[in-house]
């Protein structure tokens, strides 16, 4: 093996990448990533054992070094090893007389890219032998990946939660324990699962204060006859920065994928050059980034390795990295980012070629649906709705996620689907209909707008005075595909939603005992057929 990454649902073999990532990532990246992990962990050990830190540097660094070896973040080896680099001299700076299980990385420093690589066996994954531990280790770890992406994504806009990241700390020192049980790991799953619940909150609180509540909104995917920007990726700081720096330039700048729901925001609305949403979910941007003519902003995660046909029109910024692609510097001293390189390349590219014409509609994160409550309550109370159905998550590439599409169509007309991440590209375009003037597809917005979900579910249980989440007429469908996905699992299982369906299929970390323990505490399934399923989930 010249790799070992099961991080994704696309594990080659549904066991694990081991030549090379499904996802394009090469083995001297994943190795790098994994040293990187290994960093973090003792600028964490060396936080803790500081009484005397200030925390904040340390704090940003375990935030953003977990965020860059999130699946399709980053694939460029030097930013990585840099980001490797920058932990050895916080830990220097951090270092005090405690004694350490966190073996020292003093020969390391000095040391090549290529020499530093091939230490990750040594702290890779596999290094952990028991399968059982590992499988827990890698479950919290990813869990943690997940939540440091939206605390990131928080903090770029000053929302911060000390308690979210001194509990990374404690987890990432604990998985570097030899002795730890699978009891005090099983604990911590699930306190992950606590701060998930917390993260998506502080997140959506960053999000709302700074640019309103979401709300109702037909968003087109047309396009203008303007050259345009395309953003893709999560972070809604980089959108609100780049739609105030090209305004009265003639250039148009239109979402693709997770940023969709920037649409719904009515700060962004003002912007008259924002045009819409162009393409549909990550996957498919090998096609759309080629049709779209002008240059793309990748601003986190769910960057495929670009053609070398459009590869120099693509900028990355933030946790994203790909060699070869200029990426966009951090902010600094509170000043904005720079997007004028962007904004120059834009003016020499032409239009976007049309792909598509239309709206969909979306906005229906927790304020706007309890907006509706009495609608939604009267319609449940009448029969008209009999299921409400969650089909959160991600999409993916494989054949076999025509699953989801196919489910959306074949539900009963009195079931209404809630949705966040990009698993609604599999039927947001569906002609679906809706249930006395509701939608039957409300969309929240992005992954980490599953905590709009949550909310509502639990609002939903308090108005029909229930005492248990489990009794709502609500089934969980949901698919996953990396580390954000995991963190929503952890926090539904946090608030006690017991027999989600998972897919397209299970983890490949989780070992077969971890997957007895999840079914037999939460009742965990996959998924068989649509036919199978609507039965088993009593929709049909």
């Amino acid at each position: 093996m010249s790799m070992f990454c099961y991080q994704c649902q696309e594990a080659a073999k549904g066991i694990g990448c081991t030549t090379k990532g499904v996802c394009g990532k090469t083995p001297d990246v994943a190795n790098l990533q994994d040293i990187l992990l290994y960093v973090t962990k003792g600028v964490a050990f060396w936080d803790n054992s500081n009484k005397n830190s200030n925390s904040e540097k340390a704090d940003k660094y375990i935030i953003d070094s977990l965020f860059m070896t999130i699946t399709n973040a980053n694939f460029d080896k030097n930013k990585i090893a840099d980001k490797i680099r920058e932990g050895f001299i916080i830990e220097d700076e951090l270092k005090t007389d405690s004694a350490s299980n966190i073996p020292d990385c003093a020969t390391w420093r000095a040391q090549s890219i290529d020499e530093m690589e091939a230490k990750a066996t040594l702290v890779g994954v596999l290094s952990t032998e028991n399968e059982d531990i590992r499988s827990l280790k890698e479950l919290l770890i990813y869990g943690l990946k997940g939540m440091a992406a939206y605390a990131e994504h928080a903090w770029n806009l000053n929302y911060k939660n000390n308690d979210i990241t001194a509990f990374a700390k404690k987890a990432l020192v604990a998985t570097t324990r030899n002795n730890i049980t699978t009891d005090e790991l099983l604990q911590l799953v699930l306190e992950c699962g606590k701060q998930g619940v917390d993260v998506m909150a502080l997140l959506d609180k960053a999000n709302t204060e700074s640019y309103g509540h979401p709300e109702i909104t037909k968003v087109n995917i047309g396009v203008s006859n303007n050259p345009g920007i395309l953003i893709s990726g999560h972070d809604l700081k980089d959108m609100e920065e780049l739609l105030k720096q090209t305004e009265g330039t003639g250039i148009d700048v239109y979402t693709h994928s997770e940023m969709l729901p920037a649409n719904y925001y009515p700060a962004f609305k003002k912007f008259k050059h924002f045009v819409g949403n162009y393409g549909n979910a990550w996957w498919k941007q090998t096609s759309e980034f080629e049709s779209f003519n002008g240059p793309v902003l990748l601003t986190t995660n769910c960057l495929v390795p670009p053609k070398e046909s459009y590869k120099n029109r693509v900028y990355t910024t933030g946790a994203a990295g790909f060699d070869g692609c200029i990426h966009i510097a951090d902010r600094t001293s509170d000043k904005p980012k720079d997007f004028s390189v962007i904004i120059e390349h834009a003016k020499k590219c032409a239009p976007p070629t049309e792909i598509e014409t239309g709206e969909i509609i979306g906005g229906f994160a927790h304020n706007q649906v309890m907006a509706l409550a009495d609608k939604v309550v009267d319609a449940v109370k009448s029969g008209a709705i009999k299921k409400f159905v969650v089909m959160a998550g991600c999409d993916g590439r494989m054949t076999s996620r025509n699953y989801y599409t196919d489910f959306a169509t074949q539900l009963p007309n009195d079931s209404v689907i809630l949705t966040a991440g990009c698993a609604k590209y599999r039927y947001n375009k569906l002609q679906l209909g809706d249930i006395e003037g509701i939608p039957r597809v409300l969309d929240a917005g992005q992954c980490n707008d599953s905590y709009s979900l949550a909310v509502i579910a639990l609002k939903l249980k308090e108005v029909f005075g229930l005492d248990n989440i489990n009794d709502l007429p609500i089934v969980y469908n949901i698919a996953w595909y990396e580390q954000k996905a995991v963190i929503v699992l952890l926090a539904l299982l946090y608030l006690g939603v017991k027999n989600i369906h998972l897919g397209p299929t299970l983890p490949a970390f989780l070992s077969p005992n971890v997957v007895n323990i999840l079914i037999k505490n939460f009742g965990i399934g996959g998924i068989t057929s649509v036919e199978e399923d609507l039965v088993s989930m009593h929709i049909a």
